[in-house]
């Protein structure tokens, strides 16, 4: 009872929607996903969280203040007694081959069309059972510490957990593409180029490196992947995540977790949630419907649980008026009730707002104090007096403790783990150098680059190039750094040369970086080409009168953001703008004017606006290289000289306009102004709301060319049918139009994500080169469901020779095929007919089919 009066509190004006044995099922709720006028877009908070709806029907009305209000104030809990009741543990039994008992350590391998659903449960409970035995002894005190950080550098790591008897304590470290702050470590291609290859055994293999590296370098924790949406293109840390699809961010979180955990790191789920722009990211309210939450924003922290995550990080925004890390039901409800998570939450680095968060969810307080250097704490002393006057139950306080050193247990941390062996406050440490931890991941790191770099434009096959006899490479993004690879305190500065990776906590110390003209210089010797180049931006009339005779015109140019810590030419964080940076489209214009085979290179951390040039007829190709750490230049490389034949696309669209993006950054505000961002596109997010809107953009999602061509034919749907299995009740009940229960795990249940129906065609290499593609599979539904027109629920790679052709298959489960119903509070089949189309992009489709009723 007690937990269910405590998410009204938390939920004020919003509506109840079912109910939960163990958590409150009280909701934000609607069963609309139409889209609304603009009239909707400057609504209250509360009208916004109970409608699942697009923004304006007329997208010229934008501004990037358009949504600007402000809240009341967050909704706080009040000093009570608050009970509580674990969780129960997950309690079906593991059913191979399908539902095999894992370890974290030992993850299924890898497939292009993943059909088996690992069990973590008997590793947690394991886990469990050992964490419960080590607390058992443990003082209040004690308790507390392990959920407590030790202040903002009160130990090595940028977050750090005491030692308490024989548990040894916890190395929090960032980042999403490498170990951060230390030296001899890999700078990987950002998780936006991972994206691009949607290539899940890619994605596991970076995974696989960055976890690696990680445990090489006794971090106990890593501080990703980062998984929050590409719903703002301008987004300052959009770059850091998989970009604009929920499904396609699921996979890619799941395949990088599965391979970190395998390299013995526990990984960390981040930023929960709702956390997609910079721009006063502590004074935002991020208002979401129900439907629009589950379908979207939570998938991907739903599937990282499913890859048996073992923490996972609240944000720093308010959700719906209440703070992420003070969120009962985003943290109790969703997150460990609905999705069955059995590891710890974290705050985000001073993210936690009170101490009653532990009521509300929260396990962990980082880095302890409530601000660098306050020397107080929400938690430490705080929390003690809270359990010892009964405000906190001691059986909650026994499960915070339990959930962060059953973590430990499962990821094998009491057996031999390496000792901490870096300084992130002391780069002159000789500690940070002592170990090497790169072993040979640069081969991991040059083939995501290239697999990420997608190919937008190649016009009369100007690539790959066949030994120029001459070559002119335009603008600074083609050289080194004039300083170093690390010129910036957390790469935060304006670029000098290549951008390989954007700024902020998300980043790490490059030990080497390759820029494309290192890397085409050496080709250039092979092919004995003369080289030339000019990496001044600015001056146009030196760049056009330089590339006059030459074979090939190589621009490249950038775009560069990151965390809002830190400002960068007058960008927040977030972008400003969508124009390429040191005046790229005037650099290129210029170029173009000269040289009638100008080729454009861009390293960007999201979609730029190519409206001034894309069409220009001497721009004869456009290769979009994303960020690829270490390795970046020779990535390109690969790509200009066919070394990769591409197979990259577009994980986000790019548009002909910024006023097409259904969505705009939310700016303004006073100092002490919680903002209100009102997610009124609902469902509609990036390609969908173009293709309802039927806006043309100019390269869609999941688009990317290749030096070869592709033919789909033979398509078949098979439905797959479970043999013995216990839960057929559950399954017969959705065939029938039932709901998933409200349950403890219903979210993740093996029932709901089992596969379902296998989707098989033939892809045939119509070209004269070896080549790969990328099947993508999505779903239509009725008009009356209220989903977008295309909803992408699967995706495979294949690679194929000449004239050759290979079978493909794409595997869907119950849950691909369900929608949130937000009244029954569960996932549903939705009435009428879901076709499906098979195609090489959102826009392209070559297979249509229908899935069996």
């Amino acid at each position: 009872m007690a937990r269910r009066l405590l998410s009204l509190l938390l939920l004020g004006p919003y509506v109840v929607a079912g109910s939960s044995s163990s958590a409150s099922a009280t909701v934000s709720s609607s069963a609309s996903s139409t889209p609304v006028t603009s009239s909707a877009a400057s609504s209250s908070a509360t009208s916004s969280a109970t409608s699942s709806s697009a923004s304006s029907a007329s997208t010229s009305s934008y501004s990037a203040t358009s949504y600007l209000a402000t809240e009341t104030g967050p909704l706080t809990l009040p000093i009570s007694e608050y009970t509580f009741s674990p969780y129960p543990t997950p309690s079906l039994a593991p059913d191979p081959p399908v539902f095999p008992a894992t370890d974290p350590l030992y993850p299924p391998p890898v497939s292009p069309d993943p059909m088996v659903v690992p069990d973590f449960a008997p590793a947690w409970a394991a886990a469990y059972t050992k964490a419960k035995a080590m607390i058992s002894g443990w003082t209040i005190e004690q308790k507390v510490n392990v959920s407590t950080g030790v202040f903002w550098e009160g130990g090595v790591c940028v977050g750090n957990t005491p030692p308490i008897e024989d548990y040894p304590g916890l190395c929090l470290q960032d980042s999403p593409l490498g170990v951060r702050d230390t030296d001899l470590v890999t700078s990987f291609p950002a998780g936006i180029t991972a994206a691009s290859t949607w290539n899940r055994a890619l994605i596991r293999a970076r995974g696989v490196a960055i976890g690696e590296e990680n445990r090489g370098k006794g971090v106990n924790v890593a501080l990703g992947p980062m998984m929050n949406m590409g719903r703002v293109a301008q987004g300052g840390r959009n770059w850091e995540g998989f970009g604009a699809d929920p499904y396609l961010s699921g996979e890619a979180a799941y395949e990088t977790i599965l391979g970190m955990q395998s390299g013995g790191v526990q990984a960390t789920a981040k930023h929960y949630i709702n956390n997609e722009q910079e721009w006063k990211r502590t004074q935002y309210s991020s208002n979401v419907d129900d439907r629009t939450e589950h379908e979207i924003y939570a998938q991907p922290f739903m599937r990282a649980v499913m890859a048996g995550v073992s923490s996972v990080m609240c944000s720093y925004n308010l959700i719906n008026d209440t703070y992420a890390c003070n969120n009962n039901k985003t943290l109790n409800d969703l997150m460990k009730r609905e999705f069955g998570f059995q590891g710890y939450i974290q705050s985000d680095w001073s993210a936690t707002m009170a101490t009653l968060s532990a009521v509300a969810g929260l396990d962990m307080t980082m880095p302890g104090d409530i601000t660098f250097g306050s020397g107080t704490s929400y938690f430490g002393g705080n929390l003690t007096a809270f359990v010892m006057n009964d405000t906190i139950s001691m059986e909650r306080l026994d499960d915070m403790a339990t959930r962060i050193v059953a973590a430990w247990y499962y990821m094998h941390q009491d057996e031999n783990y390496p000792n901490v062996t870096l300084n992130s406050f002391n780069p002159y440490d000789p500690i940070n150098s002592e170990v090497n931890v790169q072993s040979n991941h640069y081969e991991i790191v040059r083939e995501i680059g290239a697999a990420g770099t997608v190919l937008l434009k190649n016009e009369r096959g100007v690539l790959p190039l066949d030994k120029p006899k001459s070559i002119v490479l335009v603008g600074s993004d083609a050289a080194p750094p004039t300083s170093g690879p690390n010129e910036y305190t957390d790469q935060g500065g304006d670029p000098s040369g290549i951008l390989a990776m954007g700024w902020g906590s998300g980043t790490d110390n490059f030990t080497y970086l390759i820029s494309p003209y290192e890397a085409i210089q050496q080709r250039a010797r092979l092919d004995q080409t003369s080289v030339f180049w000019n990496f001044d931006d600015w001056n146009l009339d030196a760049a056009g009168n330089d590339v006059i005779g030459m074979e090939v015109a190589i621009v490249f140019v950038n775009s560069d953001s990151g965390e809002g810590y830190i400002t960068v030419d007058g960008n927040a964080g977030d972008r400003q703008n969508l124009t390429a940076w040191h005046q790229g489209d005037e650099l290129i214009l210029a170029v173009a004017a000269q040289n009638n085979n100008t080729i454009v290179v861009t390293n960007s951390v999201g979609p730029l606006i190519l409206e001034p040039w894309v069409e220009h007829p001497n721009v004869t190709a456009i290769v979009w290289a994303n960020l690829g750490g270490n390795e970046a230049g020779n990535a390109v490389m690969d790509i200009l000289y066919g070394n990769w034949n591409p197979s990259g696309r577009l994980p986000y669209t790019i548009a002909k306009s910024p006023m097409d993006y259904p969505a705009q950054l939310v700016l303004g505000g006073t100092a002490a102004d919680i903002l209100s961002i009102n997610y009124t596109e609902g469902l509609y997010i990036d390609y969908r709301w173009f293709d309802y809107m039927n806006i043309t953009p100019r390269y869609e999602f999941g688009f990317g060319l290749s030096y070869t061509t592709f033919e789909y034919s033979n398509l078949a749907v098979t439905e797959v049918y479970p043999a013995d299995y216990a839960q057929t009740s559950l399954i017969d009940n959705w065939a029938n139009g039932g709901a998933t229960p409200i349950a403890e795990g219903s979210t993740t249940a093996l029932w709901l994500h089992m596969p379902a129906y296998q989707v098989t065609f033939n892809v045939k290499n119509t070209g004269s080169v070896y080549g790969g593609e990328i099947p993508q599979l999505y779903l239509h539904h009725d008009a009356s469901v209220g989903e977008p027109p295309s909803v992408l629920k699967g995706f495979t790679n294949v690679e194929v020779a000449p004239g050759q052709t290979a079978p493909v298959s794409i595997t869907l489960s119950r849950y691909d095929l369900s929608v949130w119903d937000v009244v029954r509070q569960g996932w549903a089949k939705p009435e009428g007919t879901i076709s499906f189309s098979i195609g090489a992009s959102s826009r392209d489709f070559r297979l249509t089919g229908t899935i069996p009723a």
